[in-house]
């Protein structure tokens, strides 16, 4: 997409709540998405879990009707550039896909605290990333500071040897970073920051801000008719900003949660039988729910009161979430089949057969945009044959000038040196001979560069180590 027109559509695109709530659940990963299913249970009586989910359920998420209107809001944000949602510096798609398909073939973590602080890398000196890392160092698990800033500041002035508005100009970029209101002071910091990192048009934002600044209190309490008496509105108009309010993020810092160790769940199972690859979405992580049919007909039925008025906002919420919900799993095993489909080999046959793919790619096999691709990809995982793996692992730099992806050349270089000779260890040059041979002309520093992320040592360094083993032999 032109840059011209990306601005456009960034201009002239309404990012409803409905929309800001399906590109959160996108993101999310298995234990978050958990957390917020468990959140809206718990907040909203016309919710209720659907206590089967077979097969047969899994088949039906696969095409939504095309009117449903969760779908054509979905088509609608797949169009607008990811740097339209969110202003993070250096993290719009116009940056371009090579660095970021670079950057995923050396491994890039999938810790979201990880990933803040090597986002920040490409642009920050070391002692700057050394302040975020204190930021990030004081704030708790829900994202925000356990001390107020100012006093934070002056510590890490005095340690850092920087000044006070230069430190606070760091967590500046935490809050309006890859996380929007990390490292915030308190909930409504929180709050507003994001409400401004929100790209485009959004019509209800000036409300939702007057809610955040002053109307907390009776938002919690969901009175919203009090509510629309303070701020001098229409009940219609602060519903609209309650909506917005409501897609936002409370807990910024949850993500940033590590990860349970021990075992990963998998979001969906990939597995061979009848001479084909099939691919399905595993139950125990895509809770599927529904509205209560019962509530809801009564609720159809019921005179209008200010106590029907509040349950049909949290019918309207309802159908909300899973409207949402069933645009990422639709999503989720889309793009999972796809990949599947592109990577049968390395499936198959493991490292050396990893094809060359990026994330247009899969988003053009599925009529999505890349960024879209890639919060379906991150933090979700696929259990196959060969291993359980995050879906970015399937993604693979093509190497100039061949039609082989770098992971596949890297596991090649992997074979070559533990087939060697034993006391005559492979030169890098002789490597790449002997991959010339095989059609992939790769140069020797290249070789040495997938050596050394294999963590191999030169060729000299092993021959010493195999004349030092034959010598205590002898």
């Amino acid at each position: 997409m032109k840059t011209g027109l990306s601005t456009q559509l960034g201009q002239q695109l309404h990012l409803t709540p409905q929309l800001l709530q399906s590109i959160r659940l996108l993101q999310l990963d298995g234990l978050q998405l958990e957390m917020e299913v468990r959140r809206a249970l718990d907040l909203n009586p016309l919710l209720e879990v659907e206590e089967t989910h077979d097969a047969d359920q899994t088949a039906e998420i696969e095409v939504l009707p095309a009117q449903d209107v969760a779908t054509l809001e979905t088509a609608a944000f797949d169009e607008l550039p990811e740097s339209s949602l969110w202003d993070v510096p250096g993290a719009g798609w116009q940056d371009g896909d090579e660095d970021r398909m670079q950057r995923i073939e050396a491994g890039e973590s999938s810790d979201p605290h990880v990933r803040v602080l090597d986002r920040l890398a490409l642009e920050l000196d070391d002692r700057s990333l050394d302040v975020v890392a204190f930021w990030l160092e004081h704030t708790n698990d829900a994202g925000y500071l356990e001390q107020a800033p100012d006093t934070l500041a002056l510590l890490a002035s005095a340690r850092f040897d920087l000044t006070v508005p230069a430190v606070l100009a760091l967590r500046e970029r935490l809050l309006r970073g890859e996380f929007p209101g990390l490292a915030a002071a308190d909930v409504r910091e929180c709050l507003l920051v994001q409400l401004d990192c929100l790209q485009g048009r959004v019509p209800a934002r000036h409300v939702a801000r007057r809610i955040v600044t002053d109307g907390m209190a009776l938002l919690a309490a969901h009175e919203y008719d009090a509510l629309a008496r303070l701020l001098e509105l229409d009940i219609d108009q602060v519903m609209e900003g309650v909506h917005l309010v409501l897609s936002l993020d409370a807990r910024p810092g949850a993500s940033l949660a590590p990860a349970p160790t021990g075992y990963i769940v998998p979001d969906v199972v990939a597995w061979h039988a009848d001479c084909a690859w099939r691919v399905a979405l595993n139950p125990a992580t895509t809770p599927r729910l529904r509205v209560n049919a019962m509530q809801e007909r009564a609720l159809d039925q019921a005179a209008p009161s200010e106590g029907a008025g509040k349950l049909r906002e949290l019918l309207q919420e309802a159908r909300w979430l899973t409207r949402g919900l069933s645009i990422r799993y639709d999503t989720l095993l889309r793009t999972a089949r796809a990949i599947v489909e592109r990577q049968a080999g390395f499936l198959t046959q493991g490292d050396e057969a990893m094809a060359p793919l990026t994330l247009k790619e899969i988003a053009d096999a599925i009529g999505m945009h890349e960024s879209t691709i890639s919060r379906i990809t991150t933090g979700k995982y696929m259990q196959t044959p060969r291993g359980t793996f995050e879906l970015k692992h399937f993604f693979a730099v093509r190497l100039e000038g061949a039609n082989v992806s770098g992971p596949a050349v890297r596991a090649m270089v992997r074979r070559l040196i533990d087939a060697e000779p034993a006391g005559k260890p492979l030169a890098d040059e002789a490597i790449a001979g002997l991959l010339a041979r095989q059609g992939i002309h790769i140069a020797r520093r290249t070789v040495a560069k997938y050596r050394e992320q294999l963590d191999i040592a030169p060729a000299r360094e092993r021959r010493r180590a195999t004349v030092s083993v034959l010598a205590k032999a002898g």
